[in-house]
This record gives C-alpha cells, sequence and structure tokens, in this order.
C-alpha cells in the first residue's frame, strides 16, 4: 500500500497537474433507511449490479494515473456491502478512501477493520439534534441513537492520526437552528462537523430547501469560528447564500470532480449519473478525462451546492486553499489536536512513487 506520506505528495501532483481530486464512487444504491429528502430507496437504481472487489481492485490502479484522489464510497449505505472492508483496502492503495454512512450499521469490530483497511475518514450522517426529530426524517426509529453511537465507536476505534471522523449534516427547510447543537456533539464524540444544503436534484422536491435566502453563509462562518471542530471550508460557506437564492454558476464538475456509478458509468457529478459519458472498465483513462472536460464545458447547471462541489471548488481560490492545506497535508484527524506537520516537499519527493 501506498504510504501517506506518499499519496499526499501524489495529492499535489494531481492538483498541479489540474486533474480531478475527488470521485464521488457508489458502492452501491441499496439503503435501508426512508430518508423523506433522498429517493434512493425507492428508485430503481438500488436494482443495479454491483462491482466486485476485482473491478475496485482494477479500477482504483486505473484511476492512479491521474495520481492520488480524495475518493468517496458512498450510497446508498455502504455498510450494506459485506465486503465494505474489502472495497476500502483495494481503493486506499493508492487513494484517499472516505465513507459517508447514516452510522445504523456500525460496530467496534466493522470500524478496526475500515481503519485498518487504509479508511482516511468517515462522516455519519445526523440533522438534528432531537432524536425524534432525526428519526422521522429518516424513517426509521433507532435512527438518531445508533448514528451517535456510531460517532462515539469510529472515533475510539481511530489508529492512525492522520483518519478522521465528521458528523454531516444537510441544511434543510427547519434546522439551520440545530447547527449549533450538532456541533456540540460532534465536538463531544472528538469529531468535526460539515455541512452542506440540501440540494433539489436529488428528489426535484423544493420543500426541503433553507427558504431564507440571505446571512445564512454569515451565521455559519460565525460559528466556525466560535467552534474549532467546524470543518467546512470557509469559502464554500460563504458561498451558502448564492446557493440558496439561484445558485452558484460555473460548476466544475467533470474537471476538478467526477462521479462513478455502481456499475462503473463515469458522469460529471452524482446527479448526472443517467447520463454517463464514459466507462471506468471500458475506457483508458485518458480519453475518460477527454469525455469530461467536454461535457464541463457544456455545463451550466448551478443546481447544488453540495459539500462533494464546493469544498473541492474552494480548494481553486486562493483563501480556500490555504485554509484547508492543514487539513489535506497534516496529520490533524482529532479537532482541537496539535498539528504535526508530516508532509514536506523534500521528503515527499524523496518518498514520491512514478507513475
Amino acid at each position: 500500500m501506498t504510504s501517506p506520506e506518499q499519496k499526499k505528495w501524489r495529492l499535489f501532483r494531481t492538483y498541479l497537474a489540474r486533474y480531478p481530486l475527488w470521485c464521488a464512487w457508489q458502492v452501491t444504491y441499496r439503503c435501508d433507511f426512508r430518508c423523506r429528502f433522498c429517493h434512493y430507496w425507492c428508485d430503481e437504481m438500488g436494482r443495479q449490479p454491483e462491482q466486485t472487489i476485482e473491478q475496485f481492485e482494477e479500477g482504483s490502479s486505473k484511476l492512479a494515473k491521474l495520481g492520488t484522489l480524495l475518493i468517496s464510497l458512498a450510497g446508498g449505505e455502504p455498510f450494506l456491502r459485506e465486503d465494505i472492508v474489502d472495497i476500502v483496502r483495494a481503493v486506499g492503495r493508492w487513494h484517499f478512501p472516505f465513507i459517508t454512512t447514516n452510522g445504523y450499521h456500525a460496530d467496534k469490530h466493522l470500524a478496526r477493520e475500515l481503519f485498518n483497511a487504509g479508511l482516511w475518514g468517515v462522516s455519519v450522517s445526523i440533522d438534528y439534534d432531537d432524536a425524534e426529530k432525526h428519526d422521522q426524517a429518516r424513517g426509521i426509529e433507532g435512527a438518531f441513537d445508533r448514528a451517535v453511537e456510531a460517532l462515539r465507536i469510529f472515533s475510539e476505534a481511530r489508529k492512525y492520526p492522520w483518519q478522521r471522523v465528521n458528523l454531516m449534516s444537510v441544511l434543510l427547510d427547519d434546522n439551520l437552528d440545530q447547527m449549533e447543537p450538532l456541533i456540540q456533539l460532534a465536538a463531544k464524540h472528538d469529531a468535526y462537523f460539515m455541512v452542506q444544503p440540501y440540494g433539489i436534484l436529488k428528489t426535484g422536491n423544493k420543500r426541503f430547501r433553507y427558504r431564507q435566502t440571505s446571512d445564512v453563509g454569515q451565521f455559519l462562518l460565525n460559528l466556525r469560528q466560535k467552534y474549532p471542530n467546524f470543518l467546512s471550508n470557509p469559502h464554500f460557506l460563504s458561498r451558502f447564500d448564492a446557493a440558496l437564492n439561484g445558485g452558484v454558476p460555473n460548476c466544475a464538475a467533470g474537471r476538478a470532480f467526477f462521479n462513478i456509478d455502481s456499475v462503473g458509468g463515469i458522469a460529471r457529478c452524482v446527479e448526472f449519473r443517467p447520463q454517463p459519458v464514459a466507462n471506468l472498465y471500458q475506457d483508458n483513462i485518458i480519453s475518460i478525462m477527454n469525455k469530461l472536460r467536454r461535457d464541463n464545458t457544456n455545463n451550466r447547471c448551478q443546481k447544488c451546492w453540495y459539500n462533494c462541489r464546493g469544498e473541492v471548488e474552494s480548494l481553486y481560490h486562493i483563501s480556500g486553499l490555504i485554509k484547508s492545506l492543514p487539513t489535506f497535508f497534516f496529520d490533524r484527524g482529532r479537532p482541537g489536536q496539535k498539528s504535526d506537520p508530516t508532509f514536506s516537499l523534500k521528503s515527499a519527493k524523496n518518498n514520491a512513487i512514478n507513475y
């Protein structure tokens, strides 16, 4: 497996070469939750075939020709894959694998196996600091308690200082006042906090979008100044008002980030997965990049401000890049932990792998 230092240098080279930094890779569309603001659990994608471990190994190696990527192993619910540890190991050989989960299936044994396999970080989804509200929104009794327990389990199971645990929230129509208590909940379990606004592309339903279109960004930025475990990039947060009031233009989907669906189809982003431009297993990497870049030139969409878009685009603004550098290049997996700068250009060059 490529060492963390080597992967950090390879990620830096990926950035300089202007290849995509972020990839959302759906391991399954199956989900046992019934979230009111998502339809994956009831659409036909949940019945699609899924990739094998051998395919994840092949695909990870092919993507490594670009360098190292930040790869979100997403769903559906990733933990419904019984081989999720093997998937993390296959992707983690070259890249930084992350997982977003509802936390319901987490246990100590799984958490330890995932971190031992090279998991870089895990995000547990919680949208309310109120068990009843969270359970109602997720359609599963006990969802809140299991998610909070997952935060504790993953926080205690970390093996290396660079492994991160996040509490991830979606800003909905009725939970802005829940952000501060959720930040505090994350801190209680030695976890970071991140937030993204609900996007109507997920369901086409505007009902769950937060109605206020001003001062939301500043409200979140004030919270970020107050709480050191609030990890979301300030440039990303500063555009929340624009995102809620017509959208943020100049989407970099296909250029800075892209999506791989559960059968290897490649699209510029997760919401355009029904319109793949290439396939991970059928096209060579140069052809994939060329097709994604061509698709980006026709991209006028500004209907989302997910963190897979906004956090990555923040890296192409000087203030956003400066704020993110400690996250990527210092081994600080726990909020408040003193940064240990283990990355330097000299040492990274000495450890870099040619590809």
